[in-house]
């Protein structure tokens, strides 16, 4: 069985019984096919400890994140493993493997004031583009949305008489977000003008109406990469860094401004639909360190 072949029965696996997202299965497949280049011809039923232990050297040698590699090799480890468990392999050559260590990289953020800026230029186009920007940006700096969640809204979510959004995240688990009033403002003029934006197209058509955010991309959803570019493109025109700004340094702002103004970090958790309140706490940390340079540079008698 070639090394692609083994690469797509895992995969198989992984979306059958662990019901891996798409994003997920592609995710896999780009560090495994990485790991088969690096490698080369080496056949990955037999291949050994001492050739997985260089291709982590090597990938260290051109600076590779320490992050990626780890996660790289949380790959390698499940696939092997799943090779063992198939009888394919009579070991787990990557189960001895440590990754490289890393330090957590805090979270980058964006000030209330550039949040502010931003919401300032996406209020100027009062275009059907420009009210379809507006109203993605208030849901997800409403509740902190993963990106692949705000695309794929479905409008029935915005039907529930709570003014809240039902949102299914990572591992399926589910959670109540509630909306701002400039968010439910946004969501309906939004929605008076969506059906204008559907694709011509009867089978793309077909595909998008059930979205919030129709396109007429395979998905039937505005993507994720396109929206990041308008995000992107937003910022330029708000006279900010652009290079700093994307959908989840915006989800990063809604959590680490709701902690900054009160919350409590249970309640960020849930909105944020984090598993593990571990997760969340890293945002205490980037209030630490604002505090830490706020003294240094600000105070009167720092020096």
């Amino acid at each position: 069985m070639t090394n692609a072949r083994l690469i797509d029965s895992f995969l198989e696996m992984m979306s059958a019984e662990r019901g891996a997202s798409e994003n997920t299965l592609a995710a896999y497949r780009r560090d495994l096919t990485d790991w088969g280049n690096l490698i080369g011809k080496k056949d990955l039923l037999t291949v050994g400890t001492g050739s997985l232990e260089g291709a982590l050297a090597g990938w260290a040698k051109n600076g590779l994140a320490p992050s990626t590699a780890a996660r790289k090799l949380s790959a390698m480890k499940q696939f092997c493993l799943f090779l063992q468990l198939e009888g394919l392999r009579k070991d787990n050559p990557a189960h001895s493997l440590r990754g490289p260590k890393q330090g957590r990289p805090l979270p980058k953020i964006m000030s209330e004031a550039d949040v502010t800026a931003l919401f300032d230029a996406a209020e100027k186009n009062t275009s059907a583009k420009g009210l379809r920007m507006l109203c993605l940006l208030e849901i997800l700096y409403a509740g902190g949305l993963r990106v692949s969640e705000l695309v794929t809204l479905k409008t029935t979510a915005t039907n529930r008489r709570d003014n809240c959004l039902m949102i299914k995240g990572k591992g399926g688990r589910e959670r109540l977000v509630p909306l701002t009033g400039a968010a439910q403002r946004a969501i309906m003029a939004w929605l008076e003008i969506r059906e204008t934006t559907l694709p011509k197209n009867d089978i793309a058509k077909e595909r998008a109406k059930t979205f919030l955010f129709p396109s007429a991309s395979k998905m039937g959803h505005l993507t994720r990469e396109r929206f990041a570019q308008l995000l992107k493109d937003l910022a330029r025109e708000a006279d900010l860094n652009a290079a700093k700004i994307s959908p989840h340094v915006l989800r990063h702002a809604f959590a680490t401004h709701l902690l900054s103004n009160g919350a409590d970090l249970r309640s960020v958790q849930t909105l944020l639909g984090h598993a593990d309140i571990s997760t969340t706490q890293i945002y205490t940390h980037v209030l630490d360190e604002r505090m830490r340079e706020l003294v240094e540079t600000k105070h009167p008698l720092a020096s």
